[in-house]
């Protein structure tokens, strides 16, 4: 057998051979030491001991330089598609300025949704091209990415047609239309504007594979909720929930009435939502970085894997609650805030995420016939990369079976 690539001189490969896992499953993964990976084209077509690689004749051969291997890191709730920042809020904020004062002064979402409005596709589409090839340099292959920062029909198709157009990483697009209730518009009139216009035009032009919801304080109520999700589902639209971040708001419930596909944040947890998503395969995607940046609580992931439940991760990358795209720096904020080992956050950064957004059988996991998405890590361990917490331990990305980026670093370890 002839390969395209070959990685070789790994300290080990580390996955997991199902998707999703819970549980004990989370904290097991399939470790191969002094591990190969063979690619044809943009597939993985045989992984296992450097010693039993059928051929080493190959196009290309990438030296992991005695460092870990792992998929190429997967997130599962990203809002990458905005202009501007909000900078002056964190300020005011860190002054004891009120997040009410600052709304008052023109702050908050709607601050980032007059400014990506007024910014044309192509601006856009170069930031998001830009705020990509930044994750994929700290080991993000796949992203989610929600639009919600438009809330006109016009505004959030220009939002969905540039993540489409990103092409740094693979991008699954999410419909966010009921981010919040735009100026201009009752609740009620843009409830039905999502329903009976936006939804279907969307749909008909195959602009988003999912449809969220925000649910909580400053959101959409349960009714409103359940109204554009089971409009969203006839369409043929896969559906989650962004709920319990600020309060306990019965989402959990719905999501899981409705068969959804994932709910997010999950800080405010009551007995009955970890009863209910215990019996469900809906995945918890956990977003720390935002807990960190509101200085606010964090969602109970010691509990939640215990409990049996799926577990993922994802950054919330935005311009105003969780200004990161790094993964790694969720990774540690995870260990350190809500409970999880290192390895059950690896889980949920791989296989889970992949899980949380669809993409369980493309990508996420080392196995025959997944993507050739890796990451080469300048750390031996998992454990080594919450631990060198504020750091960027990538080595190189392979992506589609091509180098993507590579940085060569010391060693850390020596």
């Amino acid at each position: 057998m002839d390969f395209d690539l070959i990685v070789l001189n790994s300290s080990s490969i580390a996955t997991f051979d199902k998707s999703p896992v819970r549980g004990k499953e989370s904290n097991t993964p399939l470790i191969i030491e002094s591990g190969a990976i063979g690619i044809k084209k943009d597939k993985i077509v045989w992984w296992g001991k450097e010693a039993d690689l059928p051929s080493r004749k190959a196009k290309q051969v990438i030296d992991a330089n005695g460092g870990l291997v792992t998929p190429g890191l997967v997130d599962p709730h990203t809002h990458l598609v905005f202009a501007g920042n909000r900078v002056e809020e964190y300020q005011l904020k860190l002054r004891g300025v009120s997040w009410r004062e600052i709304v008052q002064r023109g702050g908050g979402i709607s601050k980032t949704v007059d400014e990506t409005r007024r910014a044309s596709k192509q601006v856009l589409l170069n930031h998001a091209q830009k705020y990509a090839r930044e994750m994929l340099s700290y080991g993000t292959t796949t992203a989610e990415v929600k639009s919600g920062y438009g809330l006109t029909l016009e505004d959030e198709v220009k939002i969905l047609e540039v993540a489409k157009a990103i092409d740094i990483i693979d991008i699954v697009p999410s419909f966010l239309g009921a981010h919040t209730v735009p100026q201009g518009l009752t609740r009620r009139e843009y409830v039905a504007h999502l329903t009976d216009v936006m939804l279907p035009h969307i749909k008909g032009k195959k602009l988003a594979e999912f449809c969220d919801v925000f649910l909580d304080k400053g959101g959409f109520t349960l009714t409103e909720a359940r109204k554009i999700l089971e409009k969203a589902k006839d369409l043929g639209f896969k559906i989650k929930i962004n709920c319990n971040q600020f309060t306990s708001t019965g989402g959990i419930q719905l999501a899981e009435q409705l068969q959804c596909h994932s709910v997010d944040y999950l800080t405010v947890m009551e007995t009955e939502d970890f009863d209910t998503l215990s019996n469900t395969d809906m995945a918890a995607v956990l977003l720390p970085g935002s807990s960190f940046f509101l200085h606010y609580g964090y969602a109970p992931g010691r509990k939640l894997i215990d409990k049996g439940i799926i577990v993922a991760l994802g950054s919330d990358f935005n311009p105003g609650i969780c200004p990161t795209y790094s993964l790694q720096m969720i990774w540690a904020l995870a260990c350190r805030e809500c409970g999880l080992l290192p390895e059950e956050a690896f889980a949920a950064l791989t296989t889970n995420a992949a899980y949380a957004i669809g993409k369980k059988e493309v990508c996420g996991r080392i196995a025959k016939g997944m993507a050739a998405d890796l990451v080469l890590w300048n750390a031996k361990t998992l454990a080594e990369i919450p631990y060198y917490f504020g750091l960027n331990l990538v080595n190189k990305v392979i992506k589609h079976g091509k180098i993507a980026y590579t940085k060569n670093i010391p060693d850390i370890n020596n």
